[in-house]
């Protein structure tokens, strides 16, 4: 045996407590990550569209359940452009509401976050403005997931629509 091995040996527990110690708090930091995803996860009920919509000729509707009914109007005619200014109008009838958000989600490319919270206008109508991002495709598909804030939780539902890179 050589002179170093009780040196070597008295230096093991310290290394090896630390490592244990480091090992629980990264095992805790996990564990608390996951219980607060789990637990603020999407409160929302989302519903599938009950029938096929084209946002760009007119208002799409579509039945939330319980005599519930959600209506998105981009308020345009024509063709959805990329960095255009949308107005926006959701209306909910069967069921109060307190707030309404309307957010772009790129659905075969993210393409970040554009979450446009709308000014209640009375009567369950919701107006606002929002704007697609920048399209790297000429014709790019997007959808528009809508999402109303009741005395009975979150209620949601999404509208599929594409966009058109504008014209230099």
């Amino acid at each position: 045996m050589s002179p170093s091995a009780p040196a070597e040996r008295a230096l093991r527990p310290p290394l090896l407590r630390l490592l244990i110690v480091t090992t629980l708090l990264t095992l805790g930091v996990a564990l608390w990550y996951l219980l607060r995803h789990s637990l603020d996860g999407d409160d929302v009920r989302w519903t599938p569209p009950s029938t096929s919509c084209d946002l760009q000729a007119g208002p799409c509707r579509t039945d939330l359940g319980d005599g519930v009914t959600l209506t998105l109007d981009l308020a345009g005619k024509g063709p959805i452009q990329a960095l255009t200014v949308l107005p926006l109008e959701v209306q909910l009838a069967g069921a109060s509401a307190e707030a309404a958000v309307v957010t772009f989600d790129g659905r075969d490319m993210d393409m970040g976050l554009h979450r446009f919270p709308l000014a209640a206008a009375g009567g369950g109508v919701f107006r606002g403005e929002g704007k697609v991002a920048l399209c790297t495709e000429a014709v790019m598909p997007w959808r528009a997931r809508v999402v109303v804030d009741t005395p009975r939780g979150g209620l949601g539902s999404w509208f599929d629509f594409e966009v058109t890179r504008k014209a230099p």
